[in-house]
């Protein structure tokens, strides 16, 4: 034990604590609270916690010396029950911490009170609630006192002692409330007995239970200190019994205080966690409550004129958790420092082991506590009881000790759990010893399980032998280890062993899933290795990379896994595609190429030439090409913008379909790369209803389609040629199917010369009486023609004769003068034809009127740029041609208008298409006005200046008073 730290400390508390009301007699403590009793009959009291001091006269009234013989306080300092004694024989009072004055009990008067029992569970600060007093004589009371009521509220005879009469030397009461009541437990000690008292209800009730059972007691020897923990509670059986609740019973015999064969007794103790406190002569020794051996001794300071008496007695203050020793005139404290300070070791001395780790403070102490169990259990052959122990200890023995300890027995199994237990005792700092220790364990393992295959044969094919539960055992131990294992040396240790299922294991754990996909392969389980390329950690490229593997392997299973990861890109699972596809298959076998293209292509919509090419390819190699022509007949691309009708390369599959000898198929490719010739020419080697149907494709074309009919029906006639008469009337019926392209002169050619010309004459009349509704049709066209045009010229005659009226006070639309003026301002180039002395004007239907120059501005403004120029360009070119006067034949001038259409009334016809093609105000000009701004580029300045701008020389303006 380590002797350099004091567990107790003692310290003068208080000199000359009796403030001459004598020698102090007897002393109680609790809550902070010391209560002195002196010869004087005097009580003092020290409140520390409240810094203040005051004493008690109970010798007043009575004649001759006075002596405190006992004073009890309970543990909250409050309540004080104190005997006084002297000639007028023995007296008790009680006095409450607020009283000024004590409370003589009367009851009591003449019984000198040696003991009491607080209700520590249910006492209060106003009143006692029920509490026991224990006599000189044997004899036991209860009473209550609430502090208002300045008095005792009753004092009750319990019990008295008839078989031994002895003194009551000190009592303890325990309750619990349970559901049956209040139940109670007292203690009472005699100088021979211990008593013990139970029971439910009151303390009445339950002491005058024993009226009629036996008392239960336990004679005490006097050699040494009964001890023991008490165990109060609700969870004993038999409430009413007379069980004695104390456990762990021991007792420190007085032997054991003094090195001598004279026996000492203390004169007085106190009891604190784990020590007593037992005063002999002058010095408090101090022995532990479980070793019982004295740690140490306590010496005080005593003054002069006490050192004839000494220390009279300790007391404790359980609240405070202090206690007190006293001679006549002083009050010393005894002080806890450190009393859990050795209590590890002497746990560990008696073996205890659990209690000896809950006392340990630092890894150094509780090492010492594995350490002494390791050795134990390695001293009897506990080898993994002990490894679990040595794992645990990290400072006073070292790593290497501990593994030949157990290397030098050839224990390799208890290694192997050292190892594993120290693993769980690192640090994650540790990396290079966990990783070292790791490492060594997985080789222990490997060791085990090789030679547990070498003593059992039958260890495999039994599930539950000892190395099927290795196996799991091990592997929990990589997954646990995964991350501090190093990987390539693990690897190298498992493929050592020949433990290539551990290996795959472990590279699964490492997602090295190359390892595993390729291990699985090998042993031909396709299924396994998909599953793990299914994880969402596996990279996409092992797909690619094992996909000609695994198709050739297991190809159901391989396209099942295909189908359900979308994320692939069929074009690169071509290549394991085609050599899949290069292997011969049995006819009824579904390809299951096939069905993954068809997936691609239907489901996923994909959209890769390559990937269409193939499926054509695979679909062009099959005995049945339905399934060809479906997937040349379907629209992959319909119903988007734009979209295209295929993906795959026409010409490719044309070469494809040619070389397989798919004939239909390459019809089809024909038409739709507009080959209908080629079409037409190799359905005819087929089918001529096919050639029939893919001549009636060309629709745009009538002499392509024209020539693809005369095609047919030269193959058609030369399939009839040299049969009878009956086979060349088939022939010609033939024409009917063409819906009249072809007629009998076309096919005449194709016929032979020996044909005879009344085998013709039904189709020859036929074409004739075609003709002829042909030559009708056309005549009464041409008089429709006629009439037509007759009608139009008369609608011409019409338009020069129409007219409009003006009222004379109409106004123009734009400068809202009347139309109906003098010329003058609006006077127009000569050549554009004046009403008389009027201005030239426009007259639209809507009403709306316009001198010609006013609409010929107001066009110009509001039209577009390129418009605008082209007016103006019209109306300098008719000005232009309004100044030279026209001339005669022989090149003089000439006053007769010229009747015939000139150059200027060109220029003005494409005036007034340009200017008066529509009203201005009523039309599209009008309506494109709505976009223009209500302020021109050009008067952007001049609208500036109509801004308000803020005046900032106030000093400058101007006030104009008007007049009102």
């Amino acid at each position: 034990m380590d002797q350099g730290r004091q567990v107790f400390a003692v310290d003068l508390l208080e000199r000359y604590a009796t403030k001459n009301r004598g020698m102090i007699t007897c002393m109680a403590s609790g809550n902070d609270v010391i209560v002195l009793g002196t010869s004087k009959g005097w009580i003092i009291r020290h409140d520390f916690g409240l810094g203040s001091s005051y004493d008690i006269d109970l010798s007043v009234g009575r004649t001759g010396d006075q002596s405190i013989h006992k004073v009890f306080v309970d543990p909250g300092g409050s309540h004080c029950v104190a005997t006084v004694t002297g000639v007028g024989g023995a007296e008790t009072f009680y006095t409450h911490a607020k009283w000024p004055k004590p409370r003589v009990l009367s009851r009591l008067k003449g019984l000198l009170v040696n003991a009491v029992a607080w209700n520590k569970q249910q006492i209060t600060e106003v009143s006692t609630k029920e509490i026991i007093l224990g006599t000189q004589d044997g004899q036991l009371f209860e009473m209550a006192v609430d502090e208002k009521d300045k008095r005792e509220k009753y004092v009750k005879f319990l019990f008295e002692l008839e078989e031994l009469p002895e003194a009551f030397m000190d009592l303890q009461m325990e309750t619990a409330n349970i559901s049956s009541g209040m139940r109670y437990y007292v203690m009472a000690v005699t100088p021979t007995r211990l008593y013990s008292f139970t029971g439910i209800g009151t303390l009445e009730s339950v002491f005058a239970s024993y009226k009629e059972r036996a008392v239960r007691f336990m004679e005490l020897p006097g050699t040494g200190i009964y001890h023991g923990g008490l165990n109060f509670g609700a969870q004993h059986s038999n409430p009413n019994g007379d069980e004695n609740f104390v456990e762990s019973k021991a007792l420190l015999d007085y032997s054991k205080l003094s090195d001598g064969t004279e026996v000492v007794k203390p004169s007085s103790m106190a009891l604190s966690e784990y020590h007593f406190l037992l005063l002999i002569g002058n010095k408090v020794k101090v022995v532990n409550r479980i070793s019982e051996q004295i740690i140490e001794e306590l010496h005080f300071d005593i003054s002069a004129d006490s050192a004839s008496r000494g220390i009279i007695g300790l007391c404790s203050d359980a609240s405070a958790g202090l206690f007190y020793a006293y001679d006549q005139n002083s009050i010393f404290q005894v002080s806890v420092i450190d009393e859990s300070r050795d209590m590890w070791k002497v746990h560990l001395d008696l073996k205890d082991y659990a209690a000896a780790l809950a006392n340990c403070r630092d890894p150094l102490q509780r090492d010492q506590v594995y350490l002494v169990q390791a050795e134990a259990a390695f001293a009897n052959k506990e080898y993994l009881r002990a490894a679990s122990f040595y794992a645990k200890v990290n400072y006073v023995i070292s790593f290497e000790e501990v593994t030949l300890k157990f290397i030098s027995i050839n224990e390799l199994e208890s290694l192997r759990t050292f190892l594993l237990r120290k693993l769980d005792t690192l640090s994650k700092n540790d990396k290079c010893q966990i990783t070292m220790i790791s490492t060594w364990a997985t080789e222990l393992y490997l060791d085990k399980i090789n030679r547990l295959l070498l003593e059992d044969d039958t260890a495999i094919e039994n599930r539950n032998s000892e190395y099927h539960s290795v196996i799991q055992e091990f592997r929990a131990f990589m997954s646990d280890s995964k991350d501090v294992l190093d990987e390539a040396t693990t690897m190298k240790l498992l493929e050592s062993y020949g433990r290539v299922e551990e290996l795959v294991y472990f590279a699964n754990l490492k997602e090295q899933y190359e390892i595993v996909i390729h291990h699985y392969i090998q042993q031909g389980e396709a299924k396994k290795a998909l599953e793990v390329l299914q994880k969402s950690s596996v990279s996409e490229e092992l797909q690619y990379k094992f996909a000609p593997e695994l198709i050739m392997l297991d190809a159901y299973e391989t396209v099942e896994a295909w189908m359900a990861s979308k994320n692939l890109n069929p074009r690169r699972l071509i290549t394991a595609m085609m050599r899949y596809s290069s292997e011969p298959h049995a006819k009824n076998e579904t390809h299951e190429v096939i069905k993954y293209l068809e997936f691609c292509v239907h489901q996923l919509h994909n959209e890769d030439p390559g990937i269409h090419n193939l499926l054509l390819s695979l679909y062009a190699k099959q005995e049945d090409d339905s399934a060809l022509l479906r997937f040349l007949q379907c629209k992959f691309g319909k119903g988007r913008e734009n979209g295209p009708e295929f993906f795959y390369d026409p010409k490719y599959a044309l070469r494809l379909c040619l070389k397989e000898k798919r004939s239909r198929a390459c019809v089809h490719i024909y038409s739709m790369m507009s080959m209908h010739e080629e079409a037409v020419a190799l359905a005819l080697q087929i089918d001529p209803e096919l050639a029939m149907a893919e001549a009636d494709k060309v629709e745009d074309d009538e002499d392509l389609r024209k020539k693809l009919w005369l095609m047919i029906a030269k193959h058609v006639v030369k399939q009839e040629k040299g049969a009878k008469r009956e086979n060349i009337r088939k022939a010609i019926a033939f024409l009917k199917e063409t819906d009249g392209l072809l007629k009998i002169e076309d096919i005449l050619p194709f016929f032979p010369d020996f044909a005879l010309i009344d085998d013709f004459k039904e189709a020859i009349c036929s074409s004739l009486e075609d003709y002829n509704k042909q030559i009708e049709q056309l005549k009464e066209e041409m008089n429709d023609a006629t009439r037509g045009a007759d009608n139009i010229r008369n609608d011409i005659s019409a338009l020069t004769q129409r007219y409009a009226v003006i009222d004379r006070e109409e106004e123009c639309g734009v400068c809202k003068r009347k139309i109906l003026t003098m010329t003058g301002d609006f006077r127009m180039a000569q050549s554009y034809f004046s009403a008389g002395p009027l201005a030239p004007f426009y007259v639209f239907p809507c009403g709306h009127s316009f001198h010609a120059q006013c609409l010929i501005t107001h066009v110009t403004s509001c039209a577009h740029e390129e418009q605008a120029e082209h007016i103006l360009d019209l109306q300098k070119q008719l000005t232009l041609l309004g100044s030279e006067p026209p001339r005669n034949i022989n090149g003089n001038r000439s006053d007769e208008p010229i009747t015939s259409t000139t150059t200027a009334d060109k220029l003005r016809s494409e005036l007034d298409d340009a200017i008066a093609s529509e009203c201005p105000f009523c039309g599209e000009l009008m309506i494109n006005e709505i976009s223009l701004p209500f302020i021109k580029p050009e008067e952007t300045q001049h609208s500036a200046s109509w801004d308000l701008r803020p005046q900032t020389n106030l000093a400058n303006q101007r006030t104009i008073s008007l007049p009102v």
